[in-house]
């Protein structure tokens, strides 16, 4: 990308990220309750509390703060209609909030059960409501012609929240949001059309205005006018962005970066520069000091413990090497304070991250030519290319639906998708009639969720999450080094921006869920014993090493996958050698 896209990209991915928050400022949590915030999110599903998307008692003020793009949403406590709960959604460059009609369904003499609807069907439970909408693309109502495309996710603990936004029921019957503590706040003005979005209001108490001229099928969930401010939210300006202050330090260069700034002790986050793969140095029982690209022996190896392992076991090894390298797990207090943040997840998404990503990217691609190689380098019947494949696609499954680790069953989707394995006819065909349960896994399970993970229609759940689909953000920002075969969803006009801007947006969230992420992989890779030889399959050093030798993995990176896409394309059509025309 150009340099004027790339800023253009930056801007408004830290616009959303730092500035979006001057109407309403939350404080960042604290480690304690991120940790309350985890034990929520580990509850059963059927706990309302377990969905993220759920915010408990925030007022409309605040979730009009949090759906900042088209298609977010989430789901909050009524404050008009106690017990109820109500969808509050951007759309077209509105923000829309929608009461959840409750019905109870009486289903014997001694069971009755609630429903849950908008206008037409009615569900069982909120998360029923929420997937069907999600994954439809329903229209909410038909007035509004509004959709929900992607949850808003709390980083605050539901019983943090209750404490800050005290609700208490006035003789109206109206719930009233009561901060603990009154504190100047930056003003809004609101209409009752919910079509009508929020502007700020300087220099004057928070106040409602209404029209009273009804609307069909207008589901308002909004108190009377407070004239006498003697009721409205406890808002704080927020302190200097950690962008600002990045700026501030740039400037600061050569002072001491221990710094004293209101009493607390700050550092200057360090800017890597240098890949934290170190392929000439690395040492490995499996090659020799000094190796040549694909060398027999070692490949040879390579094959006997992947054959040796189940798909979950290598799907856990993978998780934990990728882990590692995006600083989701094991990141000391050391390596924290020189991020200048505490996941690898956040520093992602900073302008000082970049080595991070480049490195996350190298990874990606690295790990993807490693298993083409392993399949285009059977040399055996079809039916064991096949076999092979099968086994590939099962490890994609395990990455996907055990470990929650989307980067991982990104990269081996890649392995899968590259032009040099799918044109294997004959493979692929073996695979349909020998495993056939692998190849419609793979047909109608994996790859439509891969283009839907792609396309920002589809999102692992949250609980289940140990590392997010991170591969197109990094793509945005990096595009300059970014290789795949095609165009991106972002690349067609059709859909460009709306999918840019879910990206973006998705990685706003993903920033601060790092604790989460870091608590879902231990969990998951809890008591799992790792084979020392199995894992070095999965460095990228390793694999680097494995497929450049220990000279050629220093070169130019253009260049390392120019000439080994060529090694690829000699490898497959030697397999199945391409049918000429007449």
């Amino acid at each position: 990308a150009c340099p004027r896209c790339k800023l253009l990209i930056y801007s408004s991915f830290f616009f959303s990220c730092f500035f979006s928050k001057e109407k309403f400022w939350l404080e960042p949590p604290s480690e304690t309750q991120r940790k309350q915030l985890e034990e929520e999110l580990k509850l059963s599903g059927t706990n309302l509390k377990s969905h993220a998307w759920y915010h408990g008692h925030i007022p409309w003020e605040v979730s009009e703060s949090l759906v900042l793009n088209h298609g977010d949403f989430l789901i909050r406590d009524s404050q008009s209609s106690q017990g109820d709960f109500v969808l509050t959604s951007h759309w077209e460059q509105k923000t829309l909030h929608f009461l959840i009609r409750k019905s109870v369904v009486q289903s014997s003499e001694t069971y009755t059960r609630v429903r849950y609807s908008l206008e037409g069907e009615a569900f069982d439970s909120l998360p029923a409501l929420v997937h069907f909408y999600v994954g439809s693309r329903a229209v909410l109502t038909r007035w509004s012609g509004a959709q929900i495309h992607r949850p808003v996710n709390r980083t605050l603990p539901l019983s943090y929240l209750e404490t800050a936004f005290c609700t208490a029921v006035s003789t109206g019957g109206e719930a009233r949001v009561c901060p603990r503590s009154v504190a100047p706040s930056p003003a809004l003005s609101r209409r009752s059309d919910t079509t009508q979005s929020t502007q700020p209001s300087p220099n004057s108490t928070l106040h409602r205005q209404y029209n009273n001229i009804s609307q069909p099928h207008l589901n308002q969930d909004s108190p009377s006018s407070e004239t006498d401010g003697s009721c409205y939210t406890e808002l704080y300006p927020g302190p200097q962005s950690y962008v600002e202050r990045l700026r501030v330090e740039e400037v600061s260069v050569g002072v001491d970066p221990l710094r004293v700034e209101d009493g607390n002790v700050h550092f200057s986050p360090v800017v890597e520069t240098v890949s934290s793969f170190k392929p000439s140095r690395y040492q490995s029982p499996l090659m020799p000091k000094e190796n040549k690209p694909l060398e027999v022996g070692i490949l040879r190896r390579v094959k006997e413990l992947l054959a040796e392992i189940d798909p979950r076991t290598a799907a856990k090894h993978i998780t934990k090497a990728d882990c590692m390298v995006a600083r989701i797990l094991e990141v000391t207090p050391e390596v924290q304070r020189m991020m200048g943040v505490h996941s690898g997840m956040e520093l992602l998404t900073l302008p000082h991250g970049q080595q991070l990503r480049l490195d996350l990217l190298e990874r990606f691609q690295t790990m993807a030519i490693m298993l083409a190689v392993d399949v285009l380098g059977c040399t055996g019947t079809t039916e064991e290319r096949a076999g092979l494949l099968h086994k590939i696609i099962q490890i994609a499954a395990e990455l996907k639906s055990t470990m929650g680790n989307m980067f991982g069953f990104a990269a081996v989707m890649r392995a899968l998708e590259l032009p040099q394995v799918s044109r294997l006819e004959q493979t692929w065909m073996a695979l349909r009639q020998r495993h056939t349960e692998g190849a419609i896994l793979y047909e109608k399970t994996l790859r439509p969720f891969m283009k839907s993970l792609n396309d920002g229609r589809e999102s692992c759940p949250l609980s289940n999450t140990t590392f997010p689909h991170v591969l197109p953000l990094l793509s945005l920002l990096e595009k300059s080094v970014a290789v795949g075969e095609g165009t991106e969803p972002w690349e067609t006009v059709e859909v460009g921006v709306d999918v840019v801007m879910f990206h973006l947006g998705a990685a706003r969230t993903i920033a601060q869920l790092g604790g989460i992420y870091r608590s879902n992989a231990e969990s998951k890779l809890q008591g799992f014993q790792e084979q020392a030889e199995v894992l070095e399959l999965f460095l990228t050093d390793f694999q680097m090493r494995l497929l450049w030798g220990s000279r050629g993995a220093t070169e130019n990176q253009a260049l390392r996958y120019s000439k080994f896409d060529q090694v690829l394309t000699a490898l497959s059509n030697k397999l199945e050698p391409p049918v000429r025309s007449q």
